[in-house]
């Protein structure tokens, strides 16, 4: 199994984390997911899902990111954040041969600022970050409002919002240089910043003490500058993942 394959669904999973699990000091877990991706004639992953959440004073771990908190009150909690990006493109993971006549697009490291404002209405969350490793050199920001619901042993929490990917970030993975243009026969295509809307949900149930299943979905519209690529021919972007998790 491919290790960004498997790790996909864990960065994804940490907003759910976030909102579900925040109260544990660490829980564990495993689960299996299905991703959509957006490029021509490219399969759907099914992956086994590590899961792993840590919360303490100081320090926080979420799926493939973790922080340290400039401040915490609890109504507002500010950090310096770093997260790997798993956002890739693989040419002989296509069907298409025009596509795998591409380059690759890389997985990257992303480190910036995040910012949650909990209210008895919801939180706000938001997060800007920028690419460390110079893949893209592309600057992702991220704003979304999660409401918490729970009922006994089940919680739900839904969400909405929005994501705005940088030009860079947009051009380095659905971008058609003049090169792999006259390799490929693609039509070559540069593409500008645009903004992706979501919808989520989490769910979780705890069971037997302090094991849990859950359950997360998120559904993303992908911006005109990345539905225009000839790389492209989906509208949105998919993720479904459940597992087993035991806190500590």
């Amino acid at each position: 199994m491919n290790k960004i394959k498997l790790l996909t669904l864990g960065v994804l999973l940490a907003t759910s984390a976030t909102a579900v699990q925040a109260e544990s000091k660490l829980t564990l877990g495993a689960g299996v997911g299905v991703i959509q991706h957006p490029y021509k004639q490219y399969s759907n992953d099914v992956v086994p899902v590590p899961v792993l959440t840590y919360e303490s004073e100081n320090f926080w771990f979420r799926g493939l990111g973790g922080g340290y908190y400039l401040w915490n009150d609890g109504t507002d909690q500010l950090s310096l954040t770093a997260y790997w990006l798993p956002m890739y493109f693989k040419p002989s993971d296509s069907d298409s041969h025009k596509l795998r006549r591409l380059d690759s697009r890389h997985s990257t490291l992303m480190a910036g600022v995040s910012w949650f404002h909990h209210t008895q209405y919801g939180s706000l969350r938001t997060t800007l970050s920028g690419d460390t490793l110079d893949k893209s050199n592309g600057l992702i920001w991220d704003l979304g409002w999660i409401y918490r619901y729970t009922n006994g042993n089940l919680t739900l929490t839904p969400g909405i919002g929005v994501e705005w990917n940088s030009d860079n970030m947009n051009d380095y993975y659905y971008g058609v240089s003049h090169k792999e243009s006259r390799k490929s026969g693609l039509r070559d295509y540069s593409a500008d910043g645009g903004w992706n809307p979501y919808l989520e949900l989490s769910a979780n149930y705890r069971f037997l003490g302090n094991w849990s299943v859950y359950g997360t979905a998120r559904y993303t519209r992908l911006s005109d500058e990345i539905t225009d690529s000839p790389m492209v021919d989906k509208s949105w972007t998919g993720l479904l993942s459940t597992g087993v998790t035991y806190t500590f």
